[in-house]
């Protein structure tokens, strides 16, 4: 008969897995928060000749924080998810391209921003992104939140996994 795991341990393994979970969960709500505070800057921003800067800064605010998620998703966590559960791998390189992808419509947005599109079609470029952006964290959270506490070692911080906004 296999022994019992104290009540200690297993309280601190729960709530080290629990704290990973909230974590990701956390990022990905500040960056839907950041989603929306572009989008209303560059509604409030309509019009403006030449658009104004303060409110388009929330874009680029919004694009580094979620491209700097990524980047920490793909050089931190995802190796070690890789290492520790080689089953999860097809996953991470689903991830791995939607990062891609959003990278992508990152850089259209960036292009439009530069270039002085109108706002409408500011608004159409961050309408695709948070569409890719929402399936992919829905996708996200629900492969790989349960396995957080088997890969994130003693030592690592959240902002090494998750990026700026952890």
């Amino acid at each position: 008969m296999a022994a019992a795991i104290p009540d200690h341990i297993r309280r601190t393994t729960t709530d080290r897995a629990r704290a990973w979970a909230h974590e990701m969960r956390a990022v990905h709500a500040r960056l839907r928060a950041a989603i929306e505070v572009a989008r209303d800057s560059v509604e409030a921003g309509a019009g403006l000749t030449p658009p104004d800067r303060e409110l388009l800064l929330h874009c680029w605010g919004f694009c580094a924080a979620l491209d700097g998620h990524h980047r920490a998703e793909d050089e931190h966590l995802f190796p070690r998810i890789g290492a520790a559960l080689p089953h999860l791998v097809p996953v991470l390189a689903q991830l791995r391209q939607d990062h891609a992808m959003i990278g992508h419509l990152l850089g259209q947005l960036g292009r439009a921003l530069d270039e002085g599109a109108a706002a409408a079609e500011q608004l159409r470029h961050l309408d695709g992104i948070e569409a890719v952006m929402e399936t992919h964290f829905r996708y996200e959270e629900l492969r790989l939140l349960d396995v957080l506490d088997q890969v994130v070692p003693e030592g690592v911080t959240a902002p090494d996994l998750f990026g700026p906004l952890a």
